[in-house]
C-alpha cells in the first residue's frame, strides 16, 4: 500500500491500449484477395499525463476455397503514432485519406494518397468558419461519391456585418454577449454549420438553408452528392446538455447544395446516427422519445429514399425474456451495413453484457454474433463492418481489450472469430454474473416483476475473508458491462473484491426497467444496490460483511452517499466523484434541468418555474437529508469545471460533515469536468481512493 506502488499499478492497468476505431480495405491480386485491417488505439501514459493515439495494420488472406473465412494472418506492422489527428476518413474508391489535423493554433485539412501528401488547406487561416467539430455528437468527415468534395461540421464565425468599425455592436461589445453552448463535454460548441470543401479548386463554403432553430451535425452525403443528410437538434428556446442524453428533440433533414431543406423524420422525436446502405437505397437511424429518461431503449428506423416511406426495423423492447435481445441503447458505428445492404450489425447492452447483434431487414430477425458459451469475453463492441468483415473489441473484467475479426456468416452458419491482437498482459482474478431479484416488498407495483444484475470480481489470491468494494455506475440510465475496467482491475490486484451493480433503471434490461426508476430515485435504486450486496454476501462466504465500502461517480456518487446515510452501520468507507447531494440546489446550475424534474417524477417543459412542491420532492430524494446519520468516512473528488453536477454539490456535503466532526476529505480538480477524465486526475483519484479504503477498512 505504498503510494508509489499503487500509482505504478494503476499506470499498468490503465495504460493498456484500447482499440477505438478500425477500417478495412481490400485488394484483388491475380491469384488471391487480400484484406487490410487498420486499427486506431488509445493508450494512457502517466509520464506524459496524456493519452496517446497510434495505428497498427494487419494483412488477412482468406482461404483459397472459401473467401469468407480467414486463412492466414500476417504479422502486424509497427505501431505508428498518430499526432494531432482530430478526424480522418477514407474515400470509397481510390482510398484517398482525408485528415483534419491540429498543429499549434491551426487546423489543417490534409489529403493523402499512395505517393504522400496530395493537398493541404489551412482551415484556420481561410477564416470561413470557426473550429472544426471532432466530437462524437456533431462531428463528421464525409467523402462525396465522386471524391471531389468533403463534408464536415464547424463552429460558425461571428457575422462581421453586426460589428461597427470600432469593434462594438449597437448593444455594446460583442465579447460580453452571452453565448449558449451544448453543456458538459461540449462547452466550446454553440452554433455548428455544415461545411464543404471542393478538392478540385480548394474552395471552402458554408452550406446555406439549414433552419435557423436547428444545430446540424452527424452529416453525410446523399446519393448523387448533390445534397447532404444531417441530424438537426432544436436549440430554441434554449440549449440543453447533449452528452449522455438520447432524449433531445431533433430531426433528420436533407439539404441540397443550392439551399433547399426538407425534414425527413417525424415531429417531436429524438433521432441520431443516420447510416446509408452501400447500394444507396436506404437510410437507417435511431429514434427515441423527447424528454423523460435521459437515456432510453431506441428504435431502429429505415427510410426508403426513393419512396420516402419510413418503417420500423427494430422496435423498443419493453421487457425482454431470458436470453432474448434486449433492445438498442447506444450509437451505431459509422459503418454498420452488410455488403448486400440487407443486414445491419451493431453492439448494445444486454443485461450484464455487451454483445454484437445482426438484424436481417427481410425477416427482422435479430441474431447475436458474439454470444458463445465457451467464450471468455463479457463485452463485445463493434468497431466497424466493411466488405462483410467485422472488426470488434472484446474484453472482460480480467481480460484487457482484444482485437478480433470475422466474416459475416451466411444464413444458418455460425460466426467464426480470429484474434488479431492479444493484450500484452493477462490477469488471473475471477469474475461472475449475479442475477438479483427484489424482495416482494421492494417490487415496483407499476412495473412489477423486474429483476436486475451485478458483476462480482474477486482477487485470485487472498487470505481469510475479502473486503468488498461496491462500485455503482452513474447515469442512472447507463450500464456496467462485463468489460475491462481499470479501476476494478486495480482494486482486484490490490486484494479487494468489487461488486458492480446494474440496478433497475440501467440500460440493457428493457425500457420498463428504465421507466421504473422515474420518480423513484433515492429509494428504488438505493434498495437495489443494497439487495445486490446482500445477494453477493449470501452467495459467496469469502466476502467479509464487516469490511464494506461504496464508491461511484455522478448518480453513482448520489447512491453511495444515500447508502452510507440510510445504512450507517453497514458501510465503513465511501469515495464519491462529483456526486449529486441536493437535487433542489442543483436545479439552477445543471446543464440538464429537464432531468432534474423528470428524475423525481415531474414532467418538464421549457417554461416550467420551480414550485415549493417540486423543490420539496427534489430535497426529499437527496442524500443531504441523511447527512446527520452518516458515520462512514467520506472521500469527495470534485471537478471545478463540472457543468452537469456543480462541484458545490460535493461542497454542500463536505460542510455538513465537517460541522459534525465526521471524517471527510475533499480533492478539488480545477481543470476537470464531470467525468474527471484527465489522465493525471484519474491516477490521483485512484491513489487517494485506495489509501482511503485501506485506512478505513
Amino acid at each position: 500500500m505504498e503510494p508509489r506502488l499503487i500509482t505504478e499499478l494503476f499506470g499498468e492497468v490503465s495504460g493498456l491500449p484500447t482499440p477505438v476505431s478500425a477500417r478495412v480495405s481490400e485488394e484483388q491480386l491475380p491469384e488471391l484477395r487480400i484484406y487490410t485491417v487498420t486499427a486506431d488505439w488509445n493508450q494512457s501514459d502517466l509520464v506524459r499525463a496524456s493519452r496517446l493515439r497510434y495505428s497498427q495494420r494487419w494483412t488477412l488472406i482468406p482461404n483459397s476455397k472459401d473467401h469468407k473465412s480467414i486463412g492466414t494472418v500476417l504479422a502486424p506492422g509497427p505501431c505508428v503514432p498518430v499526432s494531432g489527428e482530430l478526424l480522418s476518413g477514407l474515400s470509397p474508391i481510390r482510398a484517398l485519406r482525408a485528415v483534419v489535423r491540429e498543429t499549434g493554433s491551426h487546423q489543417l485539412l490534409e489529403i493523402w494518397d499512395g505517393h504522400g501528401l496530395r493537398k493541404c488547406l489551412n482551415l484556420t487561416a481561410l477564416d470561413i468558419h470557426g473550429r472544426v467539430y471532432d466530437d462524437v455528437q456533431f462531428g463528421c468527415l464525409s467523402w462525396s461519391g465522386c471524391e471531389n468534395k468533403l463534408l464536415y461540421v464547424a463552429e460558425k464565425t461571428k457575422n462581421p456585418s453586426t460589428q461597427r468599425h470600432d469593434g462594438e455592436s449597437a448593444y455594446g461589445t460583442d465579447s460580453s454577449v452571452y453565448s449558449e453552448d451544448w453543456g458538459e463535454g461540449l462547452t466550446n460548441k454553440s452554433t455548428p454549420v455544415l461545411c464543404v470543401v471542393n478538392l478540385q479548386n480548394g474552395a471552402v463554403s458554408v452550406l446555406q438553408g439549414v433552419p435557423t432553430d436547428v444545430s446540424p451535425g452527424q452529416a453525410l452525403w446523399a446519393p448523387g452528392s448533390q445534397s447532404v443528410i444531417f441530424v438537426g437538434w432544436y436549440h430554441e428556446p434554449f440549449r440543453l446538455g447533449l452528452k449522455f442524453c438520447s432524449n433531445r428533440r431533433s430531426a433528420l433533414f436533407k439539404l441540397s447544395l443550392d439551399g433547399h431543406c426538407e425534414c425527413l423524420s417525424g415531429d417531436n422525436l429524438s433521432v441520431s446516427c443516420p447510416r446509408l446502405s452501400p447500394d444507396g437505397s436506404t437510410l437507417i437511424y435511431l429514434q427515441g422519445q423527447v424528454f423523460g429518461p435521459h437515456n432510453q431503449c431506441l428504435s431502429l428506423q429505415e427510410l426508403d429514399l426513393k419512396s420516402g416511406k419510413t418503417s420500423t426495423l427494430l422496435d423498443v423492447v419493453n421487457r425482454p425474456q431470458t436470453g432474448e435481445f434486449a433492445g438498442v441503447y447506444e450509437a451505431l458505428p459509422s459503418s454498420c451495413w452488410s455488403a448486400d445492404s440487407q443486414r445491419v450489425v451493431f453492439s448494445s447492452a444486454h443485461r450484464n453484457r455487451k454483445d454484437v447483434f445482426m438484424v436481417d431487414r427481410r425477416s427482422k430477425k435479430v441474431t447475436s454474433l458474439s454470444y458463445i458459451a465457451s467464450e471468455v469475453y463479457g463485452s463485445w463492441k463493434l468497431l466497424t463492418i466493411q466488405r462483410d468483415l467485422l472488426v470488434v473489441c472484446c474484453s472482460s473484467p480480467n481480460t484487457p481489450p482484444t482485437l478480433r475479426v470475422g466474416f459475416l456468416p451466411l444464413a444458418n452458419e455460425a460466426m467464426t472469430w480470429r484474434t488479431l491482437q492479444q493484450p500484452p498482459l493477462s490477469f488471473d482474478f475471477k469474475w461472475k454474473f449475479l442475477d438479483v431479484t427484489p424482495a416482494p416488498e421492494e417490487d415496483n407495483t407499476q412495473y412489477s416483476g423486474l429483476n436486475f444484475g451485478a458483476i462480482l470480481v474477486k482477487p485470485s489470491l487472498y487470505e481469510a475473508r475479502i473486503p468488498l468494494v461496491v462500485f455503482i455506475h452513474g447515469g442512472p440510465h447507463s450500464h456496467f458491462p462485463a468489460e475491462w475496467n481499470s479501476i476494478t482491475a486495480g482494486l482486484a490486484k490490490l486484494g479487494f473484491a468489487v461488486l458492480m451493480v446494474n440496478y433497475r433503471g440501467s440500460t440493457g434490461f428493457g425500457q420498463h426497467s428504465i421507466l421504473s426508476l422515474i420518480g423513484q430515485i433515492g429509494s428504488q435504486d438505493v434498495i437495489d444496490v443494497q439487495r445486490a450486496v446482500l445477494t453477493a454476501l449470501q452467495s459467496d462466504l469469502t466476502l467479509d460483511p464487516k469490511r464494506l465500502a461504496v464508491i461511484g461517480g455522478s448518480h453513482g456518487g448520489f447512491l453511495s452517499c444515500h447508502l452510507i446515510g440510510q445504512y450507517p452501520e453497514f458501510y465503513k468507507a465511501c469515495a464519491a466523484r462529483n456526486p449529486v447531494i441536493n437535487a433542489a440546489t442543483l436545479l439552477g446550475t445543471s446543464d440538464i434541468v429537464d432531468w432534474r424534474y423528470t428524475s423525481v417524477g415531474f414532467p418538464f417543459s421549457y417554461d416550467r418555474i420551480p414550485t415549493a412542491e417540486s423543490l420539496a420532492a427534489m430535497l426529499d430524494k437527496s442524500p443531504i437529508t441523511h447527512a446527520a446519520q452518516i458515520k462512514a468516512p467520506v472521500l469527495l473528488m470534485l471537478g471545478g469545471r463540472d457543468r452537469r453536477v456543480s462541484p458545490h454539490q460535493g461542497l454542500e456535503l463536505y460542510k455538513a460533515l465537517k460541522s459534525r466532526a465526521s471524517p471527510v476529505r475533499l480533492l478539488w480538480f480545477p481543470e476537470d469536468g464531470h467525468s474527471l477524465s484527465r489522465v493525471d486526475t484519474q491516477a490521483d483519484c485512484f491513489l487517494n481512493t485506495v489509501l482511503w479504503l485501506n485506512q478505513h477498512l
